[in-house]
Protein backbone atom coordinates (compact mmCIF):
# COMPACT_ATOMS: atom_id res chain seq x y z
CA UNK A 1 0.00 0.00 0.00
CA UNK A 2 1.43 3.29 -1.18
CA UNK A 3 -0.57 6.67 -1.34
CA UNK A 4 0.87 9.28 -3.80
CA UNK A 5 1.25 12.60 -2.27
CA UNK A 6 3.30 15.55 -4.49
CA UNK A 7 6.06 16.78 -1.72
CA UNK A 8 7.19 18.95 -4.31
CA UNK A 9 7.33 22.74 -2.73
CA UNK A 10 5.67 21.53 0.43
CA UNK A 11 7.09 22.31 3.24
CA UNK A 12 9.59 25.21 1.49
CA UNK A 13 7.03 28.04 2.28
CA UNK A 14 7.96 27.69 6.28
CA UNK A 15 10.81 26.90 7.93
CA UNK A 16 9.63 23.30 9.61
CA UNK A 17 10.87 20.67 7.41
CA UNK A 18 9.78 18.33 10.04
CA UNK A 19 6.68 15.28 9.43
CA UNK A 20 4.92 12.95 12.18
CA UNK A 21 5.42 9.12 11.56
CA UNK A 22 2.40 7.38 13.84
CA UNK A 23 1.02 3.48 12.89
CA UNK A 24 -2.35 4.23 11.93
CA UNK A 25 -5.26 1.06 12.59
CA UNK A 26 -6.48 0.08 9.16
CA UNK A 27 -9.98 -0.61 11.06
CA UNK A 28 -10.47 3.08 11.92
CA UNK A 29 -9.34 4.66 8.11
CA UNK A 30 -11.99 5.04 5.11
CA UNK A 31 -13.35 2.05 3.32
CA UNK A 32 -11.63 2.71 0.02
CA UNK A 33 -8.56 2.86 2.13
CA UNK A 34 -9.28 -0.39 4.02
CA UNK A 35 -9.31 -2.05 0.80
CA UNK A 36 -5.73 -1.00 -0.76
CA UNK A 37 -4.80 -2.02 2.46
CA UNK A 38 -4.32 -5.28 0.77
CA UNK A 39 -4.95 -7.30 4.28
CA UNK A 40 -2.42 -4.77 6.49
CA UNK A 41 -3.96 -4.42 10.02
CA UNK A 42 -1.63 -1.15 10.35
CA UNK A 43 -0.34 1.59 8.35
CA UNK A 44 2.12 4.34 9.00
CA UNK A 45 0.80 7.48 8.12
CA UNK A 46 3.67 10.79 7.75
CA UNK A 47 2.39 13.66 8.60
CA UNK A 48 2.48 17.55 8.65
CA UNK A 49 3.20 19.74 11.54
CA UNK A 50 -0.48 20.71 11.09
CA UNK A 51 -1.61 17.53 11.05
CA UNK A 52 -2.19 17.01 7.35
CA UNK A 53 -1.86 13.13 6.42
CA UNK A 54 0.62 13.21 3.74
CA UNK A 55 1.40 9.69 3.35
CA UNK A 56 0.04 6.22 4.14
CA UNK A 57 2.80 3.48 3.76
CA UNK A 58 2.63 -0.34 4.69
CA UNK A 59 5.91 -0.49 6.46
CA UNK A 60 7.49 2.11 9.17
CA UNK A 61 10.50 2.45 7.42
CA UNK A 62 8.97 3.31 4.21
CA UNK A 63 7.58 6.06 5.96
CA UNK A 64 10.91 7.38 7.32
CA UNK A 65 12.64 7.01 3.92
CA UNK A 66 10.25 8.78 2.11
CA UNK A 67 10.32 11.69 4.11
CA UNK A 68 13.99 11.34 4.60
CA UNK A 69 13.54 11.28 0.68
CA UNK A 70 11.86 14.63 0.23
CA UNK A 71 14.45 16.56 2.94
CA UNK A 72 12.11 15.97 5.86
CA UNK A 73 12.95 15.26 9.43
CA UNK A 74 10.76 11.71 10.49
CA UNK A 75 10.00 11.79 13.87
CA UNK A 76 7.73 9.20 15.39
CA UNK A 77 4.59 10.34 17.11
CA UNK A 78 3.21 7.29 19.79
Amino acid sequence: MYTEFDFGTFGQEDESRIVYIRQVSVEDLPDEVRDAAEGAAVLYAVHSADGERLALVKERNLAFALARQNDFAPVTVH
